[in-house]
């Protein structure tokens, strides 16, 4: 494994830490240390961690598939029952998010992986006993449901992690594909789990995944590192002061917009079928929309890193609110291709707008730092990294947060109007808040906008 000699280590004054998973002097903004060992380092770092972020997505999800399939168990819930079951995952994930966020630099990226993929092992095994014991009451239903949020913190820590293995200027496509690699998991849930309930019931829904899990946690005890920069990277201290911080809850906001968007509709995307088109098998379609958007994901990295992560981003909410209204038109006309097609593109808005607003908040911080900076460009830089990855927590919880708000307006819609037009025209208002907000904070020519304009935030 590739790491520093102690004695190198001494040399420049950093602390040696026990262990050869500890690498101690990591500065992947130099370009020969990049060219000569950053760049492998990292990509074996960045394969690692997307594995175990992909089964905590596939974990977080099982609830999605699993509450098609309980009337077969013998559980038998409302739609607003349902929805709880998918929501509560949902919430419990976003909170984990925060604290998952810490968790890298305070114990190490490499051995937090380890803990958080064998973590997932306890939800994976309440679902067993769950779907084996149907007489179970509703609150201890939930409660197993809850456990699932595990999977959902995983992205938080995942993405922290990575965060310091590449350079700001080429962040978009590895955290792109980092992310997506996790977000992948839903749609490997929702589209492998319906046959193997056909084949070995649905308690095997949580049986699969325990021994991936496992390999997870060998893979990244063997070929993960921990980088002793990172551990001191940041604290609470970082946090509260960005949570404060006018360009932390901007971009919360139109994270909501777009991984919100993505998590929400993910988690009720095959409840919406059965409520709207009970002719269709949601089944056979309900993995297309994660699918869609997971696989978007880099590539908005990579737009951004071309042409901007605002612009794309602006862009990008504009396809999602005309996305949302034809929908909504597919809704009122009782078209099934339609619902699935214009589903389809908002799924895979959200991929896009995903990994560009991921690109934008390491910018953003780093902009602003340069800009203010009058000789210590060095330590700016250093305290942007701080700043922008205490921020990626909150956002990243935030945005996780934004699901739930949206499969709680499904929810209502569907109670009280018996459709979910009236959620989906809301929604798109929405978007459109959020296109004119990345426009007045990031790309108008004026005010305090300017500077991130012109560095093509």
């Amino acid at each position: 494994m590739t790491t520093v000699t102690d004695a190198a280590a001494e040399r420049a004054g950093a602390p040696v830490r026990r262990g050869r998973s500890w690498i101690e002097d990591w500065n992947p903004d130099d370009e020969r240390f990049w060219a000569a060992r950053g760049r492998r380092v990292a990509a074996r770092n960045l394969a690692c961690s997307i594995l175990t972020e992909h089964l905590g997505f596939s974990v977080w999800l099982l609830w999605s598939i699993a509450v098609l399939n309980l009337p077969k168990a013998g559980i038998s819930l409302s739609v607003g029952q349902t929805l709880w079951l998918t929501t509560l995952p949902n919430l419990v994930g976003a909170a984990l998010r925060v604290p998952y966020t810490f968790a890298p630099a305070r114990f190490g990226g490499r051995n937090f992986t380890i803990v958080s993929a064998l973590l997932l092992l306890v939800p994976c095994g309440l679902f067993v006993w769950a779907i084996e014991h149907p007489s179970i009451p509703y609150w201890a239903l939930l409660v197993v449901a809850a456990t699932t949020g595990l999977g959902g913190g995983n992205f938080a820590s995942s993405m922290a992690n990575i965060t310091h293995f590449y350079p700001v200027r080429r962040q978009g496509l590895p955290l792109g594909l980092n992310a997506a690699g996790g977000n992948l998991g839903t749609s490997t849930t929702q589209l492998l789990m319906p046959p193997l309930i056909v084949a070995a019931g649905l308690a095997a829904v949580g049986w699969v995944w325990m021994p991936l899990v496992l390999v997870a946690a060998v893979v990244a005890y063997f070929f993960m590192n921990n980088l002793s920069r990172a551990s001191a990277a940041y604290g609470f201290g970082e946090m509260a002061a960005s949570a404060r911080d006018r360009q932390t809850v901007v971009m919360s906001v139109l994270y909501v917009g777009t991984f919100g968007s993505f998590i929400g509709y993910s988690f009720s995307f095959g409840v919406l079928i059965k409520n709207q088109f009970p002719e269709v098998t949601g089944s056979h379609f309900i993995w297309l929309g994660a699918f869609a958007g997971s696989l978007a994901r880099p590539f908005g990295g990579w737009l951004a890193d071309r042409f901007g992560g605002a612009r794309v981003t602006m862009a990008n909410f504009l396809a999602m609110g005309a996305g949302v209204a034809a929908v909504a038109g597919a809704v009122r006309a009782g078209s099934w291709p339609v619902f699935l097609g214009a589903f389809l593109l908002v799924f895979v808005a959200t991929g896009i707008g995903n990994g560009s607003t991921y690109k934008m908040i390491p910018a953003i911080f780093r902009t602003r730092a340069l800009a203010g900076a009058v000789s210590d460009e060095e330590g700016a830089v250093a305290a942007a990294r701080r700043a922008g990855a205490a921020a990626i927590g909150l956002i990243s919880a935030v945005g996780a947060a934004g699901g739930v708000l949206i499969q709680q307006a499904f929810r209502i819609s569907i109670e009280r109007t018996g459709s979910i037009g009236a959620a989906l025209l809301i929604l798109a208002g929405f978007y459109a808040v959020c296109l004119a907000l990345t426009w007045f904070c990031y790309l108008r020519r004026g005010g305090g906008a300017r500077v991130f304009a012109e560095a093509r935030v």
